[in-house]
Formats: C-alpha cells, sequence, structure tokens
C-alpha cells in the first residue's frame, strides 16, 4: 500500500479529460512522507486554524503536550465477531487510501485497528457501541474498520468523549445489499482536538445512513468520503451541530459518483452562539465521466443565534456527464426569522421561550431521523443546555 497514489478510473472516458481542478485529481497515499505539511493556505486546510491542531498536522516528532491515551470499547450482540488485528491484516486500509497528511500520520501510527464484523444475511437488532474515550492528553492515533457483509443490517454508534489530541481513520465497509446505519457522536471534554477521518464503501444496491452529531470539543474536523464501488448504492449524510463560544466545528463530505444509478442525500444543520464560535461546512459532489442515473442533493443550513461567530459553508458540485437524474445543492445561513418569534409572542408566549422553541424546531427532524432513543434524547438534552446558557 506504499507509495503514492492518484484515482484514474474517473478521470478520462474516451477523449474526454478531467480538468486538473476537480477534486478527483487529489493524489492518495499512505506515505506520511508523500504530503507536505500543511500551512493554512490549502483549499483543504485554509478554514482551519492550525495552531489549534497542537502537532496533529506535523506528526509525534512535534508533539505538544506528551503521548496520550485513548481507548476503544465495544459492546455488540454475539452474532456481531469484534477483533483486535494489526495494521498488516489485510482487511485494514483496503477500502481506501489517505489524501490529507493527517490520515496517513493516523495510518501509520495507530497501535492497531478494531476490526467489527457483521456476518453475510445477519441482522442486528441493537445498535453496537463503539465508545472511544481520551484518558490521558496528549497525541493519540487509531483506526477501526466495520464490515457488513452481503445482505447484513446494522446500526453502530460512534460515541467520544473525555480529552484527547486524536487522529483517526474509520473505514465502513458495506457488502453488496447490506444496510448500515452510523451515529458518530462526538462529545468530548472541552479542551479536546479530533481530526476524524470516515471513509465509506458502498457495493451493488448498499445503503448507508450516517448521522454526525458534534457538540464539545475545543476544535473538531470530521471529514466523511462516500465512494461507490457498484451500481445501485444509497447513501445519506446528515449532521447537527451546536457550535459554542471559541469553538471550531469543521465538517468535510465527498461523495463520489463514479458508479452509474446510486444516490446521495446529504442535509446539515447548525447552530452557533458566542464569541469567536466557528464553523466550517465542506459538501463536494462529483458525477463522474459516463455515469448515468445519477440523484443527488446537499444542503447545509446554520442558525446563527448571537454575534461574533463566524460560519463558511461552500457546497460544491462537479459534474462529468450529461446523463444525470437529478443533481442540485443550496446553502443557507442566518439569525432568527423574526416573524416566527413574532408569531409566537403575539400568542402569549414570553420572548426567550419563542426564542427556544424555535431552536428546538429547527433541530427536530433531525434528530428525530437518528433512529436510536438514547442518541435522541442525549442531543435534545444537550441543546437545552446550550440554549439555558444563552439565556
Amino acid at each position: 500500500m506504499a507509495g503514492a497514489t492518484t484515482p484514474t478510473a474517473p478521470h478520462s472516458h474516451g477523449e474526454v479529460a478531467v480538468p486538473a481542478v476537480s477534486k478527483l485529481d487529489t493524489a492518495g497515499s499512505f506515505e506520511t512522507a508523500d504530503f507536505p505539511v500543511p500551512n493554512g493556505r490549502e483549499e483543504e486546510w485554509r478554514f482551519t486554524p492550525l495552531r489549534r491542531l497542537r502537532g496533529l498536522h506535523t506528526g509525534p516528532d512535534g508533539t505538544e503536550g506528551g503521548e496520550g491515551a485513548v481507548s476503544v470499547a465495544v459492546e455488540a450482540e454475539p452474532a456481531v465477531r469484534v477483533e483486535t488485528v494489526g495494521l498488516d491484516d489485510e482487511r485494514v486500509g483496503a477500502s481506501f487510501t489517505p489524501l490529507e497528511r493527517v490520515s496517513a500520520l493516523a495510518y501509520r501510527h495507530a497501535a492497531g485497528a478494531t476490526l467489527v464484523t457483521v456476518p453475510k444475511e445477519t441482522q442486528v437488532e441493537r445498535p453496537v457501541v463503539v465508545a472511544v474515550r481520551g484518558e490521558r492528553p496528549g497525541q493519540a492515533f487509531g483506526h477501526t474498520v466495520v464490515r457488513l457483509e452481503p445482505f447484513a443490517t446494522a446500526t453502530v454508534v460512534l460515541d467520544h468523549a473525555g480529552s484527547a489530541t486524536y487522529a483517526d481513520n474509520v473505514e465502513f465497509v458495506v457488502g453488496d445489499g447490506a444496510a448500515l446505519t452510523v451515529v458518530s457522536v462526538h462529545d468530548w471534554g472541552r479542551d479536546a482536538v479530533h481530526v476524524a477521518y470516515h471513509h465509506v464503501s458502498l457495493g451493488r444496491d448498499a445503503r448507508f445512513r450516517g448521522h454526525a452529531v458534534t457538540l464539545g470539543g475545543d476544535l473538531v474536523r470530521v471529514s466523511a468520503t462516500v465512494r461507490y464501488t457498484a451500481p445501485g448504492g444509497d447513501a445519506e449524510l446528515n449532521g447537527v451541530y451546536f457550535t459554542d463560544a471559541g469553538q471550531h466545528h469543521e465538517h468535510r463530505l465527498l461523495v463520489d459518483h463514479s458508479q452509474s444509478h446510486c444516490r446521495s442525500r446529504v442535509e446539515y444543520k447548525g447552530a452557533l452562539q458566542g464569541d469567536d464560535a466557528h464553523a466550517v461546512w465542506i459538501g463536494d459532489v462529483i458525477i463522474g465521466v459516463g455515469t448515468e442515473g445519477t440523484d443527488t442533493y446537499e444542503y447545509n443550513r446554520n442558525l446563527v443565534l448571537t454575534d461574533n461567530t463566524r460560519v463558511d459553508s461552500v457546497p460544491n458540485l462537479e459534474i462529468f456527464t450529461g446523463e444525470v437524474l437529478g443533481a442540485g445543492h443550496a446553502s443557507a445561513s442566518g439569525r432568527l426569522d423574526d416573524l416566527h418569534l413574532f408569531y409566537l409572542q403575539a400568542r402569549g408566549i414570553e420572548a426567550e421561550e419563542a426564542r427556544r422553541l424555535v431552536v428546538r424546531g429547527f433541530f427536530a427532524e433531525m434528530i428525530a431521523r437518528l433512529g436510536v432513543p438514547e442518541v435522541e434524547e442525549r442531543l435534545t438534552a444537550a441543546i437545552e443546555r446550550e440554549l439555558e446558557r444563552s439565556a
């Protein structure tokens, strides 16, 4: 797996060439040396405050704060196979190639990998819970692989908490006809830094439902990539984030429609309050040359609750074929709607309670999609605490 690689299949078809500005022209490698240390001027890093990464972008040789410790524990039904394996296991790193330096560093410096496998045609009733806990501040690296064999069905909850300076790769390999739902909760301590890479690989007629919930941390940066390996794949990526004073929450998504007759939907909603709260959402969708029947849409909406916050929302759509079923994107950021507040206050509801009702309604649909009651209740309670803090 060593050496630089650049994906070639979607780059050209016949005499049609993809321009150099395409996301597909980003070289990937498992070798850290193939990536220069970011300086903040690169497109993929220009929104990220590198000084707050505590050396995660430079690596262990530039460790700040000493060596950290992060534990990973898995709770699952007996039918689910849970293993701890070395990085030389053929099932680790088989579904992706790192596209950024931090991803390559996480792959090289992880002590091993947690491997969760749902056997063929197995229907897992209770969610598989992968608890990631920061035990000691300082740099730490991890790797997790979730594999669904053909026609299996499961829900996985990735639950992050504690204090850490952590970077990891998570592979979701969904076999033909399988269906995977993932709820990734980033509820770190306020001092934590987490740079995560989620790599989704979908087989023929496979389904993936991803839900990102980001609440805690000093800096949380989650990059999710979806790749289709055969026609018929269906992916939904949803996200909810509440960014408080001084926090940096960044979500970056890439959906690569290199196969025909695949579907994707992306919808993220966030709220910001407090001085220097900063939310970043980057949504990239690529419809490859020669593909047919692609159906895709992405949407980001941000609710700004106070002054002195910052939102960067950038949807991107690259289309290299004329045979598209549907494609579009939208982004909106703004304050509470005065008409909504007036409507509620005109009916005797106090101003602060009216504000709470509007914010609850803003998130209600996204929370209901999670499908895991414990997480839904936890997120609802967290939003209530945030609203009380701003009262």
